[in-house]
């Protein structure tokens, strides 16, 4: 199976990023997606789980939850949009990590790109940094990767790729 994931978008959709995402089976948002064109954009594309974040209004809000569980392919997911990563974790998000035991726990608001393993718990860290145009980062990304169905937890993702749509202004 393979996953798009986009974070950070801000109202703002790079032109690109279904091309990038064309043969993905899923694309996950993890949160401040902005005005919903951008969300209902990528869901008319392709399977789409999203978490709504700081800046996204009730609209959003009521349409995506602030936290999504799951399991695809033998991988549990936690994708929420403001959790810190290892071992900084939100105070919110530290007592739920035992409690969940997520192999993959993905989110977005820093802007910053990072792939993470946390050996406390053994999970995979995911943030795909920003794709819109708003913030501080210097270059717009997103990540595209695969769940095999080789290994346990989060040895069963593949081929990850950090994709770079260019400069932020």
């Amino acid at each position: 199976m393979k996953i798009g994931l986009i974070s950070d978008t801000h109202s703002y959709l790079d032109p690109t990023v279904l091309s990038y995402f064309s043969e993905c089976d899923e694309i996950w948002h993890a949160g401040d997606i902005g005005n919903l064109a951008v969300s209902d954009e990528l869901a008319a594309a392709k399977p789409f789980r999203a978490v709504w974040g700081n800046i996204d209004g009730r609209e959003a809000r009521q349409l995506y939850p602030e936290n999504q569980v799951f399991e695809v392919a033998g991988l549990k997911v936690w994708m929420t949009h403001i959790g810190g990563y290892p071992p900084r974790y939100s105070p919110k998000i530290k007592p739920q990590l035992a409690r969940i035991k997520p192999d993959l726990f993905i989110c977005g608001h820093s802007h910053i790109l990072k792939v993470v393993a946390d050996p406390i718990y053994p999970l995979l860290h995911l943030n795909p940094g920003a794709a819109g145009r708003e913030g501080f980062q210097l270059v717009r990304t997103l990540i595209r990767f695969e769940i095999g169905n080789e290994g346990q937890g989060y040895a069963r993702l593949r081929n990850l790729q950090v994709i770079e749509l260019g400069k932020r202004g």
